[in-house]
């Protein structure tokens, strides 16, 4: 007789929203790079229950999905320990949604979520998004005066922990309650917005600005994710800080931190914390030609602050920097050393570092103040070696 798998059976015990919250989280901490013992098998389980198409990322039901739509263009999915000014982590949404059903609202969400799957059930998808609408007005009203006392705000952190040991999502709920109070103003400056950003130099550059400068005038709270709405055009990420080093009167740091844009420095630097996650899970999972095209673009955003500002490494700037750079290349190093010295890496190739023809600078730019690491100049020299 076949015995039993008990960790099918406790997750059969488990109601079906325990189990998607339960995926949710092991994934969370996957993004974090969190290693759980055993939970490849568990997370297959609940994917193969819950993601019937094969994708990797939860999908909302129609009433959520529409009540989110605001939120679309500013959702990530990445690791939620680090900062991202002007944007949400997706993970963050289905919490939210529950909490909203259960908690929050739960007699107009249950009516909401009925009117608008009719409304969908019969194409009716304008009168849909116009319901969607409506509640998000009586959400975020309810937000308001609920998230107006500490003791509000206290007891909404400890419902939102029931569903997600996320220490983040009450940050994107705060997000989401100023998204929804510029909603307009945001789709208005998206639809204003080319296309795409190109090379975004000055000429793009000053029209970008002009429009941030309308926005920003009643909706001050909410420029981050104006910022972010620009930022998705861009064809490289690092071209964000143009807004900044362009209008400042010197390259130096402190010149370009008092501009109104500075804060697309920090920006660019959460995008680089982004990058260094995608690269510690496509070394995870052998992808090296990946990891190999995420770590070019590493260096040539490191190589793009540290030129564009001057005295960087006396700013809080230059010490994230450092801080994430000094990361990444434990990471590159951890791999490297899997083989032997006498055996080439692709991550470790001369190339990689001299892209865009910049070889010793960019070598030196791309190690720079890593003695502590990595063993510093002998380090070096050794990955120059292997080619």
């Amino acid at each position: 007789m076949e015995r039993p798998d008990p960790i099918q059976d406790y997750l059969q015990r488990l109601k079906p929203l325990a189990r998607a919250n339960l995926l949710t989280e092991l994934e969370r901490l996957e993004m974090c790079g969190t290693e759980i013992p055993g939970s490849a098998e568990v997370v297959a389980s609940l994917r193969a229950e819950f993601r019937k198409d094969g994708s990797t990322q939860t999908r909302m039901s129609n009433p959520s999905r529409y009540f989110f739509a605001a939120l679309e263009p500013l959702l990530i999915d990445g690791a939620p320990e680090h900062a991202n000014s002007g944007r949400m982590l997706r993970g963050s949404l289905s919490p939210i949604w529950e909490w909203i059903s259960r908690d929050l609202l739960p007699t107009m969400a249950r009516d909401y979520a009925t009117a608008i799957t009719d409304m969908i059930g019969t194409d009716k998808k304008r009168e849909a998004q116009q319901t969607a609408s409506t509640f998000q007005t009586k959400v975020l009203k309810s937000l308001e005066n609920t998230l107006s006392t500490p003791d509000g705000a206290n007891q909404t952190r400890a419902k939102l922990a029931t569903y997600t040991a996320s220490r983040s999502v009450y940050d994107d709920l705060t997000k989401m309650l100023c998204v929804l109070r510029a909603r307009e103003a945001l789709l208005k400056f998206n639809e204003a917005l080319p296309p795409s950003l190109g090379k975004f130099e000055d000429g793009q550059v000053a029209k970008v600005t002009a429009l941030l400068d309308v926005f920003a005038k009643g909706n001050t709270e909410a420029l981050p994710f104006a910022l972010a709405l620009v930022a998705r055009k861009l064809k490289t990420s690092w071209h964000l800080i143009r807004l900044a080093t362009k209008a400042a009167p010197s390259k130096n740091a402190a010149d370009i931190a008092a501009m109104p844009y500075a804060i697309t420095v920090s920006m660019v630097l959460d995008r680089l914390d982004d990058k260094r996650g995608a690269l510690r899970l496509a070394l995870k999972n052998n992808r090296v030609l990946v990891a190999r095209e995420i770590l070019t673009d590493i260096y040539d955003t490191e190589y793009a602050l540290q030129v564009r500002i001057d005295a960087l490494d006396h700013s809080d700037w230059g010490a994230r920097l450092k801080y994430l750079m000094n990361a990444i290349a434990e990471l590159v190093e951890s791999e490297v050393s899997r083989f032997p010295d006498n055996v080439g890496h692709v991550l470790g190739s001369r190339s990689l570092r001299s892209h865009h023809s910049l070889a010793g600078r960019l070598t030196y730019l791309a190690w720079k103040g890593r003695d502590v690491v990595s063993g510093g100049a002998a380090y070096c020299k050794k990955l120059i070696g292997q080619t």
